[in-house]
C-alpha cells in the first residue's frame, strides 16, 4: 500500500464528496500554493479527478481536460483508488 504524508492523507479525507478548491483549503488549513501542489500531485496519481457541472446531466462529471493554472475553475473528488489508498492508512 502507497505511504499517505499528512498532508495528501487531510485533502484524501476532504474528498469523499465533491468539493471546491476553497472547501480543500479551508479544512486541510495549509498555504493556498502547497495545497495546489499537493492536489495536481494527487490528480497525477489519479488518486483525485477534477470535476465540471454538466447542465445536460444537472451533476459534476469527471473533466478531461484540466487546467492546472486555474483550481477554483473545477471540483474535485477522491477517486476509487485514491480511497482505497486513503482508507488503509486509517
Amino acid at each position: 500500500m502507497a505511504e499517505l504524508s499528512d498532508l495528501e492523507f487531510r485533502i484524501l479525507d476532504s474528498l469523499y464528496f465533491v468539493e471546491p478548491f476553497e472547501n480543500i483549503l479551508a479544512e486541510v488549513g495549509a498555504p493556498e500554493n502547497v495545497v495546489a501542489a499537493e492536489l495536481r500531485n494527487l490528480i497525477a496519481r489519479r488518486w483525485v479527478q477534477a470535476m465540471r457541472f454538466d447542465p445536460t446531466a444537472n451533476d459534476y462529471v469527471s473533466s478531461a481536460i484540466f487546467d492546472t493554472h486555474d483550481l477554483r475553475a473545477y471540483r474535485y473528488l477522491a477517486t476509487k483508488e485514491g480511497l482505497l489508498v486513503h482508507s488503509g492508512r486509517r
